[in-house]
């Protein structure tokens, strides 16, 4: 028996990992925090559909110190906007990733929701942590999991395991299989702002749109708000 608590911030990422993990464990619990990020009012009403919709249970933390960190998530400093075609400029997306880091954000949440595996009982963590996104959020890498699985031999009284089942994926490849999996998509947000409708030009909402052109799919999300692409 299986159980996994599902790192779930209603990302498109974040989405379709919780299915997987809905559909292979016995049982998942999932975490949404809110940290002052700009989408939180998107986010938690999304997440808490999602758990509602399968029934699972929902944990929203507060982390109010973040607010205080520097940074475009938390409303600190202007959103960097990106064109599709610049995606594939490192020099330009690192620059972009820098904007909106947030402070150890990954460290923190994971070690939160090992606090709840282990107090639980539960096995797993699950995130959407991806091969796009590491190659400017080191903190979404394959090495970083590794290593904080290995911090989590000492840090925790029982065998607790993060796990990223889309981690060898990139964004369309993603959006490909959540699809095929029936991931509830049309729940998810991407966006780094909480406007009525995505805002189409942060690079969260570029990759996003990037990645269903290449399958040439329309978004679930759009199609639910009644909106054309972007």
């Amino acid at each position: 028996m299986s159980r996994s608590v599902v790192l779930l911030s209603a990302g498109l990422d974040s989405v379709v990992a919780f299915k997987i993990a809905q559909d292979r464990c016995d049982k998942t619990l999932c975490i949404t925090y809110d940290y002052g990020q700009r989408a939180k009012t998107r986010e938690l009403e999304y997440a808490s559909k999602i758990c509602a919709k399968y029934h699972v249970k929902h944990i929203q933390i507060a982390l109010p110190w973040f607010e205080n960190f520097s940074g475009a998530l938390t409303n600190k400093t202007a959103i960097p906007e990106l064109r599709e075609e610049l995606l594939e400029k490192f020099e330009i997306t690192t620059e972009t990733a820098k904007a909106v880091w947030v402070p150890a954000r990954n460290l923190v949440f994971l070690s939160i929701a090992a606090s709840f595996c282990e107090n639980y009982g539960y096995d797993y963590i699950i995130t959407g942590f991806n091969k796009e996104e590491a190659v400017t959020f080191p903190d979404n890498s394959y090495n970083f999991i590794t290593l904080f699985n290995n911090a989590l031999e000492y840090g925790a009284s029982k065998k607790v395991e993060v796990r990223a089942p889309l981690i060898e994926l990139n964004k369309d490849e993603i959006a490909k299989l959540g699809l095929e999996i029936d991931a509830p998509i049309e729940w998810s947000w991407s966006c780094y702002t909480a406007l009525e409708k995505p805002c189409g030009v942060c690079e969260s909402c570029v990759r996003r749109r990037a990645a269903f052109k290449s399958i040439q799919q329309d978004d679930p999300l759009f199609t639910r708000l009644e909106l054309d692409a972007y």
